[in-house]
């Protein structure tokens, strides 16, 4: 009895569990009713994305320029920079044309410019009118002129630079940098290039680019391969170049800039103050470029370094030394001791080269000194005759040293610095 009363409630259990599973399959959606809750997040939901979607379309331009600015025109200002001119006087003095005679540069051009979603706002040119800009040149020209008259030099002379140099692969990198710096300056120059194994085209082609008056000769002699020997050839070029200005008679100041040095512009106004025979300070830059070295470490190269700063301090200078009333006492020359075995020989060695003691870049002299002929020239100069072709410096061509005049606050001022840096002999400069 028991049995099938557990047995009846069992069935009944079974068959309840399947009508109360099987109903929602059986359900259709139509019957189905949500919930005020889910259908109010639906609606938040796609409220949301449709603000999305405007807010981002919104803040690109590109929806709108395609919609609303189909016939929208852009104006642009074009600028030419260079005007021809019909007539040569025009181009003598340009800052003399009036405003009225100016060419219109600026006109209208119709344009759509879009980068990418965002449109180019195209702002004019700050100053439109050409006139504005020639009276802006003029009144800093005005000026320029006024603060040379006050402060510069009051009646220079003429510069007579003598440069001796030679085919070779940074022939074109260090005569630029002397070219340069002579186009810069504000008086008369002649610039005498003397050039070892005769006068070549490709020097030509170099110092026709300047645009001062220049004096091209040509060395019969080869440049050895040694350093000393390079130093003994360019002391009888110079020589020659100091021939010449004596047969010409040319009247200036004769400074010697060799090719590879640099120059600061004051060093030209400063050489204008010298009477008869002046020095200036050069400062030393020497430099080692020994393949040797990059086999130490790190960690040795930076003590080796530390060390060498303790000991010297300050960058070498040559020139002239003179005591507490700017009058000349000595000379500041270059101490080679710390190099010695480690200089260079051959012009292609990799280690440090080395300078003269004193250097003929350091020193500048009036022409007049070299005529054999000249009023008021003074008695302690030797005949350019008599002087050998294998002086070391310039002070050679004097009686008397002590009648230097140092220049640059008495030598305290470094006005150009002397530096050699050349490739290997059988290395190309790149063509072009």
């Amino acid at each position: 009895m028991k049995f099938s009363l557990l047995q009846q409630s069992y069935n009944n259990r079974r068959s309840g569990s399947f009508r109360g599973s099987s109903a929602p399959l059986d359900s259709s959606p139509d019957n189905t009713i949500k919930s005020p809750a889910a259908i109010f997040w639906l609606f938040l939901h796609g409220i949301c994305c449709l603000i999305s979607l405007v807010l981002g379309f919104r803040f690109s331009r590109l929806v709108f320029f395609f919609l609303f600015s189909t016939s929208t025109t852009t104006t642009l200002y074009v600028t030419t920079p260079f005007h021809p001119l019909s007539k040569p006087s025009d181009i003598s003095n340009p800052l003399t044309s009036s405003a009225n005679d100016l060419p219109v540069i600026n006109k209208t051009v119709s344009s759509r410019v879009v980068v990418g979603r965002h449109g180019i706002r195209i702002r004019p040119w700050p100053h439109p009118n050409p006139s504005e800009v020639i009276k802006a040149h003029q009144i800093i020209e005005r000026v320029q002129r006024e603060q040379s008259n006050q402060f510069g030099v009051k009646s220079p002379r003429s510069l007579i630079v003598v440069t001796p140099t030679y085919v070779r692969t940074f022939q074109t990198l260090h005569m630029t940098g002397v070219m340069h710096s002579l186009m810069l300056l504000p008086y008369d120059v002649v610039w005498i290039v003397v050039e070892a194994g005769g006068a070549t085209n490709e020097t030509a082609l170099i110092i026709a680019k300047s645009g001062v008056k220049t004096l091209h000769i040509g060395f019969n002699q080869k440049m050895p391969n040694s350093w000393e020997g390079r130093h003994r050839l360019e002391t009888k070029m110079r020589l020659r170049a100091l021939r010449v200005v004596r047969e010409e008679k040319m009247d200036g100041i004769v400074m010697f800039a060799d090719d590879s040095n640099m120059h600061s512009m004051e060093l030209f106004d400063e050489i204008q103050n010298v009477k008869w025979f002046g020095a200036v300070s050069v400062g030393i830059l020497v430099h080692s470029g020994g393949a040797d070295e990059t086999l130490l470490t790190a960690a040795a190269m930076v003590d080796k370094e530390a060390e060498e700063n303790l000991r010297n301090p300050v960058v070498p200078v040559q020139g002239p030394a003179c005591n507490a009333s700017n009058k000349l006492v000595g000379w500041h020359t270059f101490n080679s001791l710390p190099y010695e075995g480690k200089s260079a020989v051959y012009i292609d060695d990799r280690a440090t080269v080395l300078p003269r003691k004193l250097e003929w870049a350091g020193f500048v002299l009036n022409s007049r000194l070299l005529w054999k002929e000249a009023e008021d020239k003074p008695e302690w100069v030797k005949d350019m005759d008599l002087v050998d072709e294998n002086i070391e410096n310039p002070l050679a061509l004097l009686k008397d040293p002590s009648m230097v005049e140092p220049l640059g606050s008495c030598g305290r001022q470094v006005l150009l610095w002397w530096l050699r840096v050349e490739a290997r002999a059988d290395s190309k400069f790149p063509p072009g």
